[in-house]
Protein backbone atom coordinates (compact mmCIF):
# COMPACT_ATOMS: atom_id res chain seq x y z
CA UNK A 1 0.00 0.00 0.00
CA UNK A 2 1.40 3.63 -0.83
CA UNK A 3 1.32 5.98 1.26
CA UNK A 4 1.58 9.55 0.64
CA UNK A 5 3.02 12.53 2.84
CA UNK A 6 3.65 15.91 1.96
CA UNK A 7 5.34 18.50 4.10
CA UNK A 8 5.96 22.67 3.83
CA UNK A 9 10.24 21.52 3.40
CA UNK A 10 11.75 24.36 1.11
CA UNK A 11 8.51 26.73 0.39
CA UNK A 12 10.06 29.99 2.76
CA UNK A 13 10.33 32.87 0.89
CA UNK A 14 13.77 34.87 -0.24
CA UNK A 15 13.95 38.20 2.10
CA UNK A 16 15.80 40.68 0.79
CA UNK A 17 19.61 41.13 1.64
CA UNK A 18 20.68 44.57 3.38
CA UNK A 19 21.53 46.82 0.17
CA UNK A 20 25.16 47.87 1.25
CA UNK A 21 25.99 43.64 1.84
CA UNK A 22 25.27 42.79 -1.69
CA UNK A 23 27.69 40.96 -2.75
CA UNK A 24 29.02 40.44 -6.64
CA UNK A 25 27.85 37.15 -8.43
CA UNK A 26 29.42 35.91 -11.19
CA UNK A 27 27.92 32.41 -13.00
CA UNK A 28 30.71 31.05 -15.53
CA UNK A 29 27.94 28.18 -17.34
CA UNK A 30 30.71 26.14 -19.68
CA UNK A 31 28.84 23.78 -22.42
CA UNK A 32 28.71 19.98 -22.45
CA UNK A 33 31.30 19.25 -19.78
CA UNK A 34 31.21 16.66 -17.81
CA UNK A 35 32.15 16.04 -14.04
CA UNK A 36 35.43 14.80 -14.50
CA UNK A 37 38.86 15.30 -13.32
CA UNK A 38 38.83 19.64 -13.04
CA UNK A 39 42.74 19.27 -11.43
CA UNK A 40 43.59 19.26 -15.61
CA UNK A 41 42.77 22.70 -15.29
CA UNK A 42 45.24 24.90 -12.81
CA UNK A 43 43.17 28.42 -12.74
CA UNK A 44 39.54 26.63 -12.27
CA UNK A 45 41.79 23.80 -9.28
CA UNK A 46 43.86 26.88 -7.68
CA UNK A 47 41.45 29.53 -7.77
CA UNK A 48 37.87 27.93 -7.03
CA UNK A 49 38.36 24.28 -6.23
CA UNK A 50 40.92 24.75 -3.57
CA UNK A 51 38.97 28.00 -2.30
CA UNK A 52 35.58 27.39 -2.53
CA UNK A 53 33.47 24.28 -2.25
CA UNK A 54 32.48 21.85 -4.60
CA UNK A 55 28.90 19.68 -5.08
CA UNK A 56 29.37 16.57 -5.58
CA UNK A 57 26.15 15.82 -6.68
CA UNK A 58 24.60 18.56 -8.83
CA UNK A 59 22.98 17.71 -11.57
CA UNK A 60 21.18 19.35 -14.90
CA UNK A 61 17.76 19.17 -15.21
CA UNK A 62 17.72 18.53 -18.56
CA UNK A 63 20.88 17.42 -20.86
CA UNK A 64 20.13 19.14 -23.68
CA UNK A 65 21.59 22.82 -23.82
CA UNK A 66 18.44 24.68 -24.39
CA UNK A 67 16.21 23.32 -22.21
CA UNK A 68 18.78 23.13 -19.68
CA UNK A 69 19.28 27.02 -19.71
CA UNK A 70 16.10 27.41 -20.01
CA UNK A 71 15.36 25.86 -16.48
CA UNK A 72 18.80 28.06 -15.26
CA UNK A 73 16.89 31.30 -16.06
CA UNK A 74 13.80 30.47 -14.73
CA UNK A 75 14.18 28.23 -11.77
CA UNK A 76 11.49 25.92 -13.60
CA UNK A 77 11.88 22.09 -14.55
CA UNK A 78 11.39 21.44 -18.68
CA UNK A 79 7.44 21.06 -17.90
CA UNK A 80 7.02 23.74 -16.68
CA UNK A 81 9.20 26.18 -19.27
CA UNK A 82 8.18 23.90 -21.84
CA UNK A 83 11.34 24.95 -23.90
CA UNK A 84 11.74 20.79 -25.15
CA UNK A 85 14.30 21.00 -27.31
CA UNK A 86 16.79 23.35 -29.05
CA UNK A 87 14.80 24.56 -32.18
CA UNK A 88 11.77 25.56 -32.90
CA UNK A 89 9.05 24.78 -32.88
CA UNK A 90 9.43 22.79 -29.54
CA UNK A 91 12.23 24.25 -28.00
CA UNK A 92 15.01 27.19 -28.55
CA UNK A 93 15.27 30.77 -28.37
CA UNK A 94 12.03 31.21 -30.00
CA UNK A 95 9.92 29.21 -27.36
CA UNK A 96 11.70 30.81 -24.67
CA UNK A 97 11.28 34.28 -25.96
CA UNK A 98 7.55 35.06 -24.20
CA UNK A 99 8.77 33.99 -21.17
CA UNK A 100 11.89 36.66 -20.57
CA UNK A 101 9.86 39.52 -19.05
CA UNK A 102 10.24 37.11 -15.49
CA UNK A 103 14.20 35.86 -15.53
CA UNK A 104 17.38 35.78 -13.37
CA UNK A 105 18.34 38.96 -15.25
CA UNK A 106 15.18 40.63 -14.51
CA UNK A 107 15.20 39.25 -10.93
CA UNK A 108 18.79 40.58 -10.61
CA UNK A 109 18.32 44.07 -12.44
CA UNK A 110 15.10 44.91 -10.30
CA UNK A 111 17.22 44.02 -7.08
CA UNK A 112 19.61 47.17 -8.34
CA UNK A 113 22.15 44.79 -9.52
CA UNK A 114 24.03 45.73 -12.74
CA UNK A 115 23.69 42.93 -15.07
CA UNK A 116 25.80 41.52 -17.88
CA UNK A 117 25.40 38.65 -20.43
CA UNK A 118 28.56 37.06 -22.01
CA UNK A 119 28.63 34.30 -24.38
CA UNK A 120 26.22 31.65 -25.55
CA UNK A 121 22.40 32.66 -24.98
CA UNK A 122 20.13 30.28 -25.95
CA UNK A 123 20.39 28.19 -28.88
CA UNK A 124 18.73 29.68 -32.09
CA UNK A 125 19.06 33.02 -30.89
CA UNK A 126 18.34 35.58 -32.40
CA UNK A 127 16.02 33.88 -34.55
CA UNK A 128 12.44 35.93 -34.99
CA UNK A 129 14.06 38.58 -34.06
CA UNK A 130 15.89 41.42 -34.97
CA UNK A 131 19.94 40.67 -34.82
CA UNK A 132 20.41 43.71 -32.48
CA UNK A 133 17.76 42.48 -30.54
CA UNK A 134 18.43 42.25 -26.21
CA UNK A 135 16.35 40.35 -24.00
CA UNK A 136 14.87 42.78 -20.69
CA UNK A 137 16.93 42.63 -17.36
CA UNK A 138 20.17 43.51 -18.82
CA UNK A 139 22.07 45.87 -19.07
CA UNK A 140 25.47 44.73 -20.68
CA UNK A 141 25.03 42.18 -23.72
CA UNK A 142 27.55 40.88 -25.60
CA UNK A 143 26.25 37.32 -27.48
CA UNK A 144 27.09 35.62 -30.49
CA UNK A 145 24.31 35.99 -33.70
CA UNK A 146 26.51 34.02 -35.86
CA UNK A 147 28.66 30.90 -36.28
CA UNK A 148 28.22 30.37 -32.56
CA UNK A 149 30.37 27.27 -32.14
CA UNK A 150 33.17 28.11 -34.34
CA UNK A 151 35.24 30.55 -32.17
CA UNK A 152 36.08 32.56 -35.21
CA UNK A 153 34.61 34.32 -37.66
CA UNK A 154 31.18 35.11 -35.61
CA UNK A 155 29.55 37.91 -34.95
CA UNK A 156 28.54 39.54 -31.46
CA UNK A 157 25.50 41.66 -30.77
CA UNK A 158 27.26 44.17 -28.57
CA UNK A 159 24.66 46.09 -26.39
CA UNK A 160 22.72 46.11 -29.74
CA UNK A 161 25.39 46.54 -31.83
CA UNK A 162 26.52 44.26 -34.35
CA UNK A 163 30.90 43.80 -34.40
CA UNK A 164 32.22 40.99 -36.60
CA UNK A 165 34.92 39.10 -35.56
CA UNK A 166 37.32 37.61 -37.66
CA UNK A 167 39.89 34.63 -37.77
CA UNK A 168 43.38 36.08 -36.40
CA UNK A 169 44.17 34.50 -32.60
CA UNK A 170 43.10 37.50 -30.92
CA UNK A 171 39.63 36.70 -32.43
CA UNK A 172 39.08 33.48 -30.50
CA UNK A 173 36.05 33.77 -28.79
CA UNK A 174 37.02 32.64 -25.01
CA UNK A 175 39.51 35.51 -25.23
CA UNK A 176 37.26 38.08 -26.54
CA UNK A 177 34.51 37.05 -23.53
CA UNK A 178 37.59 36.70 -20.97
CA UNK A 179 38.59 40.50 -22.05
CA UNK A 180 35.12 41.92 -21.63
CA UNK A 181 34.36 40.14 -18.31
CA UNK A 182 37.42 41.30 -17.07
CA UNK A 183 36.54 44.70 -18.09
CA UNK A 184 33.20 45.00 -16.81
CA UNK A 185 34.60 43.45 -13.27
CA UNK A 186 37.23 46.56 -13.60
CA UNK A 187 34.40 48.98 -14.59
CA UNK A 188 31.89 48.20 -11.98
CA UNK A 189 34.25 48.49 -8.86
CA UNK A 190 35.00 51.87 -10.36
CA UNK A 191 31.34 52.93 -10.56
CA UNK A 192 30.98 51.54 -7.18
CA UNK A 193 27.29 52.28 -7.42
CA UNK A 194 25.76 48.89 -7.54
CA UNK A 195 26.71 45.12 -6.86
CA UNK A 196 26.94 43.32 -10.50
CA UNK A 197 25.64 39.82 -11.54
CA UNK A 198 27.51 38.40 -14.45
CA UNK A 199 26.54 35.58 -16.23
CA UNK A 200 29.53 34.48 -18.82
CA UNK A 201 29.04 31.91 -20.90
CA UNK A 202 31.70 30.06 -22.75
CA UNK A 203 30.93 27.84 -26.14
CA UNK A 204 34.02 25.13 -24.74
CA UNK A 205 33.77 22.50 -24.72
CA UNK A 206 31.31 21.91 -27.29
CA UNK A 207 31.89 20.30 -30.42
CA UNK A 208 33.97 21.25 -32.66
CA UNK A 209 36.06 22.57 -29.73
CA UNK A 210 37.86 24.98 -31.39
CA UNK A 211 40.89 26.06 -29.39
CA UNK A 212 43.00 28.72 -29.35
CA UNK A 213 46.49 28.24 -30.86
CA UNK A 214 48.44 28.35 -27.86
CA UNK A 215 46.92 25.17 -26.63
CA UNK A 216 47.37 23.48 -30.07
CA UNK A 217 50.43 21.39 -28.18
CA UNK A 218 48.67 20.38 -25.15
CA UNK A 219 47.40 16.98 -24.03
CA UNK A 220 49.30 15.13 -26.87
CA UNK A 221 48.64 11.53 -26.68
CA UNK A 222 45.65 12.13 -24.08
CA UNK A 223 43.05 8.50 -24.27
CA UNK A 224 39.58 9.29 -23.35
CA UNK A 225 39.12 7.58 -19.68
CA UNK A 226 38.15 3.80 -20.46
CA UNK A 227 35.94 3.61 -17.39
CA UNK A 228 34.11 0.48 -16.45
CA UNK A 229 31.03 0.86 -19.00
CA UNK A 230 33.63 1.93 -21.48
CA UNK A 231 32.67 0.03 -24.98
CA UNK A 232 30.28 -1.87 -22.22
CA UNK A 233 30.40 -5.66 -23.62
CA UNK A 234 25.98 -6.20 -22.66
CA UNK A 235 23.40 -4.06 -23.10
CA UNK A 236 20.87 -6.63 -23.60
CA UNK A 237 18.84 -5.78 -20.88
CA UNK A 238 18.78 -2.04 -22.43
CA UNK A 239 16.13 -0.23 -23.93
CA UNK A 240 15.85 -0.57 -27.23
CA UNK A 241 17.31 2.62 -28.48
CA UNK A 242 20.50 1.55 -26.60
CA UNK A 243 20.46 -2.77 -26.65
CA UNK A 244 20.88 -2.72 -30.16
CA UNK A 245 23.79 -0.55 -30.53
CA UNK A 246 27.18 -1.74 -32.10
CA UNK A 247 30.25 -2.18 -30.38
CA UNK A 248 32.56 0.27 -30.90
CA UNK A 249 34.58 -0.03 -33.79
CA UNK A 250 38.72 0.73 -33.71
CA UNK A 251 37.47 4.04 -35.83
CA UNK A 252 35.08 5.14 -33.14
CA UNK A 253 37.74 4.69 -30.44
CA UNK A 254 39.99 7.20 -32.32
CA UNK A 255 37.15 9.26 -32.86
CA UNK A 256 36.64 9.16 -28.70
CA UNK A 257 40.40 9.67 -28.43
CA UNK A 258 40.66 12.96 -30.42
CA UNK A 259 37.34 14.83 -29.38
CA UNK A 260 38.25 14.15 -25.75
CA UNK A 261 41.99 15.52 -26.75
CA UNK A 262 40.07 18.80 -28.34
CA UNK A 263 37.36 19.08 -25.63
CA UNK A 264 40.58 19.70 -22.95
CA UNK A 265 42.08 22.15 -24.96
CA UNK A 266 39.07 23.98 -25.64
CA UNK A 267 39.62 24.10 -21.46
CA UNK A 268 42.28 25.51 -21.25
CA UNK A 269 40.88 28.61 -23.07
CA UNK A 270 38.47 28.68 -19.70
CA UNK A 271 40.89 27.84 -17.77
CA UNK A 272 42.74 31.05 -18.73
CA UNK A 273 39.18 32.83 -18.27
CA UNK A 274 38.95 32.19 -14.87
CA UNK A 275 42.21 33.74 -14.15
CA UNK A 276 42.39 36.50 -15.90
CA UNK A 277 38.76 37.59 -13.84
CA UNK A 278 39.82 36.23 -10.92
CA UNK A 279 43.16 38.50 -11.52
CA UNK A 280 40.57 41.37 -12.28
CA UNK A 281 38.55 41.09 -9.17
CA UNK A 282 41.27 41.19 -7.01
CA UNK A 283 43.09 43.78 -8.91
CA UNK A 284 39.60 46.17 -8.44
CA UNK A 285 39.37 44.98 -4.72
CA UNK A 286 36.45 43.08 -5.36
CA UNK A 287 37.69 39.68 -5.12
CA UNK A 288 36.55 39.28 -1.14
CA UNK A 289 33.19 40.37 -2.17
CA UNK A 290 32.12 38.20 -5.28
CA UNK A 291 30.75 34.81 -5.35
CA UNK A 292 32.29 33.36 -8.52
CA UNK A 293 30.17 29.99 -9.60
CA UNK A 294 31.21 27.19 -12.00
CA UNK A 295 29.47 24.68 -13.46
CA UNK A 296 27.60 23.22 -16.94
CA UNK A 297 24.45 23.22 -19.00
CA UNK A 298 24.63 19.25 -18.73
CA UNK A 299 27.45 16.69 -19.23
CA UNK A 300 28.92 14.40 -22.15
CA UNK A 301 29.67 11.05 -22.37
CA UNK A 302 32.74 9.30 -24.26
CA UNK A 303 32.13 5.88 -25.06
CA UNK A 304 30.30 4.77 -22.04
CA UNK A 305 27.89 1.75 -22.94
CA UNK A 306 28.87 2.18 -26.13
CA UNK A 307 28.15 5.29 -26.96
CA UNK A 308 29.82 8.01 -29.53
CA UNK A 309 30.29 11.55 -28.06
CA UNK A 310 27.42 13.30 -27.22
CA UNK A 311 24.52 13.57 -24.49
CA UNK A 312 20.87 13.90 -24.16
CA UNK A 313 20.76 10.18 -22.09
CA UNK A 314 19.57 9.53 -18.59
CA UNK A 315 23.41 8.51 -17.74
CA UNK A 316 25.41 9.84 -15.29
CA UNK A 317 28.11 11.49 -17.51
CA UNK A 318 25.46 13.14 -19.26
CA UNK A 319 23.53 14.80 -16.41
CA UNK A 320 25.86 15.08 -13.62
CA UNK A 321 28.15 18.39 -13.89
CA UNK A 322 30.61 20.53 -12.18
CA UNK A 323 29.71 22.55 -9.17
CA UNK A 324 32.36 24.83 -7.60
CA UNK A 325 31.15 27.96 -5.42
CA UNK A 326 33.92 30.51 -4.15
CA UNK A 327 32.77 33.12 -1.88
CA UNK A 328 32.43 35.44 1.54
CA UNK A 329 31.93 32.73 3.82
CA UNK A 330 31.95 29.48 1.37
CA UNK A 331 34.79 27.18 3.41
CA UNK A 332 37.74 26.20 1.73
CA UNK A 333 37.79 22.97 -0.14
CA UNK A 334 34.68 22.42 1.15
CA UNK A 335 32.54 19.65 -0.23
CA UNK A 336 28.56 19.23 -0.20
CA UNK A 337 27.11 15.79 -1.04
CA UNK A 338 23.47 17.13 -1.10
CA UNK A 339 21.25 16.49 -3.95
CA UNK A 340 21.47 19.89 -6.04
CA UNK A 341 20.51 20.41 -9.50
CA UNK A 342 20.57 23.79 -11.95
CA UNK A 343 16.96 24.39 -11.10
CA UNK A 344 18.62 25.82 -7.67
CA UNK A 345 20.70 28.18 -9.35
CA UNK A 346 18.44 31.18 -9.78
CA UNK A 347 17.21 31.32 -6.11
CA UNK A 348 20.54 31.00 -4.72
CA UNK A 349 21.82 34.15 -6.41
CA UNK A 350 18.56 35.54 -5.44
CA UNK A 351 18.58 34.82 -1.97
CA UNK A 352 22.30 35.98 -2.15
CA UNK A 353 21.49 39.72 -3.64
CA UNK A 354 18.12 39.97 -2.16
CA UNK A 355 16.13 39.12 -4.96
CA UNK A 356 12.52 38.60 -4.95
CA UNK A 357 11.91 34.92 -5.84
CA UNK A 358 8.54 34.84 -8.01
CA UNK A 359 6.19 31.89 -7.12
CA UNK A 360 6.72 30.10 -10.40
CA UNK A 361 10.60 29.00 -9.61
CA UNK A 362 11.20 25.61 -8.51
CA UNK A 363 14.23 25.12 -7.39
CA UNK A 364 15.70 25.34 -3.73
CA UNK A 365 18.61 28.26 -2.96
CA UNK A 366 21.79 26.28 -1.99
CA UNK A 367 22.88 28.84 0.26
CA UNK A 368 21.74 26.98 3.86
CA UNK A 369 24.26 24.73 2.22
CA UNK A 370 27.09 27.07 1.45
CA UNK A 371 26.41 27.71 5.10
CA UNK A 372 26.69 24.57 6.74
CA UNK A 373 23.47 25.39 8.12
CA UNK A 374 21.36 22.23 9.32
CA UNK A 375 18.28 21.95 6.94
CA UNK A 376 15.75 20.03 5.65
CA UNK A 377 16.33 19.01 2.18
CA UNK A 378 15.52 17.07 -0.69
CA UNK A 379 15.94 13.34 -1.58
CA UNK A 380 15.91 13.47 -5.15
CA UNK A 381 15.80 15.05 -8.42
CA UNK A 382 14.36 15.24 -11.69
CA UNK A 383 15.57 15.42 -14.82
CA UNK A 384 13.70 15.45 -17.98
CA UNK A 385 14.39 14.82 -21.87
CA UNK A 386 11.69 15.22 -25.09
CA UNK A 387 12.45 14.01 -28.32
CA UNK A 388 10.73 15.39 -31.26
CA UNK A 389 11.28 12.19 -33.17
CA UNK A 390 11.80 8.69 -32.05
CA UNK A 391 14.88 6.84 -33.53
CA UNK A 392 16.27 3.30 -32.20
CA UNK A 393 19.84 5.32 -32.47
CA UNK A 394 18.62 7.90 -29.98
CA UNK A 395 16.84 8.08 -26.54
CA UNK A 396 13.28 8.66 -27.10
CA UNK A 397 11.69 11.05 -24.36
CA UNK A 398 12.03 9.98 -20.71
CA UNK A 399 11.82 11.57 -17.11
CA UNK A 400 14.41 10.18 -14.35
CA UNK A 401 14.43 10.12 -10.70
CA UNK A 402 17.70 10.40 -8.94
CA UNK A 403 18.09 9.72 -5.80
CA UNK A 404 21.18 9.41 -3.15
CA UNK A 405 20.77 5.95 -3.93
CA UNK A 406 18.83 4.90 -7.23
CA UNK A 407 18.40 6.16 -11.15
CA UNK A 408 15.00 5.24 -11.97
CA UNK A 409 14.32 6.33 -15.60
CA UNK A 410 10.40 5.92 -17.36
CA UNK A 411 10.61 6.04 -21.01
CA UNK A 412 7.62 7.15 -23.68
CA UNK A 413 7.95 3.53 -24.83
CA UNK A 414 7.44 2.13 -21.74
CA UNK A 415 10.78 0.68 -21.27
CA UNK A 416 12.53 1.69 -18.07
CA UNK A 417 16.03 1.78 -16.16
CA UNK A 418 16.57 1.04 -12.63
CA UNK A 419 20.39 1.29 -11.35
CA UNK A 420 21.27 0.51 -7.52
CA UNK A 421 24.05 3.37 -7.98
CA UNK A 422 25.72 1.95 -4.31
CA UNK A 423 25.99 -1.53 -6.14
CA UNK A 424 26.23 -0.24 -9.30
CA UNK A 425 28.03 3.17 -10.02
CA UNK A 426 28.96 2.85 -13.56
CA UNK A 427 25.75 1.80 -14.42
CA UNK A 428 25.69 -1.29 -16.01
CA UNK A 429 22.90 -3.14 -14.88
CA UNK A 430 19.57 -2.85 -15.84
CA UNK A 431 17.46 -3.86 -12.67
CA UNK A 432 14.08 -2.72 -14.36
CA UNK A 433 12.94 -6.24 -14.65
CA UNK A 434 14.22 -7.99 -11.47
CA UNK A 435 13.81 -5.50 -8.78
CA UNK A 436 11.60 -5.06 -6.13
CA UNK A 437 8.28 -4.11 -7.56
CA UNK A 438 7.02 -2.80 -3.99
CA UNK A 439 10.25 -0.28 -4.63
CA UNK A 440 9.86 0.39 -7.98
CA UNK A 441 6.26 1.26 -7.30
CA UNK A 442 7.67 4.11 -4.54
CA UNK A 443 10.11 5.64 -7.31
CA UNK A 444 7.43 5.79 -9.80
CA UNK A 445 4.69 7.63 -7.60
CA UNK A 446 7.84 10.16 -6.74
CA UNK A 447 8.74 10.35 -10.30
CA UNK A 448 4.98 11.09 -11.61
CA UNK A 449 4.58 13.61 -8.55
CA UNK A 450 7.93 15.57 -9.97
CA UNK A 451 6.57 15.48 -13.36
CA UNK A 452 3.12 17.12 -12.45
CA UNK A 453 4.14 19.57 -9.77
CA UNK A 454 4.69 22.95 -10.16
CA UNK A 455 6.17 26.39 -8.67
CA UNK A 456 6.12 25.67 -4.74
CA UNK A 457 4.82 22.50 -5.23
CA UNK A 458 8.25 21.02 -6.34
CA UNK A 459 9.82 21.62 -3.37
CA UNK A 460 7.07 19.62 -1.45
CA UNK A 461 7.24 17.11 -4.27
CA UNK A 462 11.03 16.00 -3.49
CA UNK A 463 11.13 17.01 0.11
CA UNK A 464 13.17 14.51 2.17
CA UNK A 465 11.06 12.62 4.39
CA UNK A 466 7.77 14.28 3.00
CA UNK A 467 7.50 11.97 -0.40
CA UNK A 468 6.17 8.36 -0.87
CA UNK A 469 6.64 4.98 1.40
CA UNK A 470 5.72 1.61 1.47
CA UNK A 471 4.42 -0.69 4.11
CA UNK A 472 7.92 -1.89 5.75
CA UNK A 473 10.20 0.98 4.56
CA UNK A 474 11.68 1.21 1.74
CA UNK A 475 14.78 3.82 1.57
CA UNK A 476 15.60 6.00 -1.69
CA UNK A 477 19.20 6.60 -0.17
CA UNK A 478 20.55 9.68 1.32
CA UNK A 479 22.56 12.18 -0.23
CA UNK A 480 25.52 11.00 1.68
CA UNK A 481 25.54 7.68 0.71
CA UNK A 482 28.04 5.61 -1.79
CA UNK A 483 27.13 7.17 -5.20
Amino acid sequence: MLLLCLGLTGAARVEPAPAAHRPNIVLILTDDLDAGDLSRFPNITDLLVRQGTTFSRFFATNPWCCPSRSSILRSQYMHSHQVESNRSPTGGFPKFRPLEASTLGTWMHDAGYRTALMGKYLNNYPEGAPRTYVPPGWDEWHVPVTRLYQEYGYTLNENGVLRRYGDAPEDYLEDVLSAKAAAFAADSAARGDAPFFLYLAPVAPHLPAHHAPRHAAAFAGERAPRTPSFDQADLSAEPRWLSERAPLSPADTRRIDRVHRDRLRAMLGVDDMVGALVDALNRAGTLDDTYIVFTSDNGFHLGQHRLRPGKTTPFEEDIRVPMVVRGPGVPAGGVVDALASTVDLAPTFAELGGAVVPPTAEGRSLVPLLRRQDVAWRDAVLVEFYHPSYSPQSPPSYAMLRTGRYAYVEYETGERQFYDLWQDPAQMRNLAASADPALVAVLSARLALLRACSGPACRLADAAGAGLSVSGGVSLGTAGSPG
